[in-house]
């Protein structure tokens, strides 16, 4: 039997869906997922989200969305202070630990505390990665990879959008 490109191309594109989407479902979705999972000190309804947070602080935090590189004026906040969550202020990064990884996203070797972020694994892709939210409002601040520098040899790879800065 003989493929045409389109067919093929439909093929292929059906096929891959079909074989990702139990993966998908098995594994759950990310931030969406350990929302419903998980209570939270800070929980409003999605129409409260909706009012309190712009429409790219709701896409990422609340649909777990992407912001484009280098497009957050925090890669360049080089100040004295601490990152809070935009969703609910809760503290969880410090300046001193920020660094610039070149990736183009504001990123960090470690949070400012144990208990400021939670993590889960985020299949959103197709792949595992480890998805990173606030502890409080369980909002998706980004990703943790490990090509970070040392002490912990992670990168947080962190939304600005997602953050506010309050400086020292």
């Amino acid at each position: 039997m003989t493929f045409n490109p389109a067919t093929r191309r439909s093929f292929v594109a059906g096929t891959a869906v079909a074989l990702t989407a139990p993966l998908l479902v098995a594994c759950g979705g990310g931030v969406a997922e350990v929302r419903k999972e998980k209570t939270f000190r800070v929980s409003k309804s999605e129409a409260q989200w909706r009012k309190k947070l712009t429409k790219a602080e709701f896409n990422v935090l609340r649909e777990a969305g992407t912001e484009r590189a280098y497009s957050s004026p925090l890669n360049k906040e080089n100040r004295k202070g601490t990152f809070v969550c935009a969703g609910c202020g809760n503290e969880v990064y410090s300046s001193a630990h920020k660094y610039d990884s070149g990736t183009g996203w504001p990123s960090f070797w470690k949070p400012i505390g144990k208990g400021a972020v939670g993590t889960s694994t985020d299949y959103k892709i197709g792949y595992p990665r480890t998805e990173v939210h606030c502890a409080d409002c369980g909002g998706h601040l980004g990703h943790i990879f490990g090509d970070g520098p040392q002490p912990t040899g992670k990168r947080h790879c962190i939304n600005g959008v997602a953050m506010d800065f309050v400086p020292a």
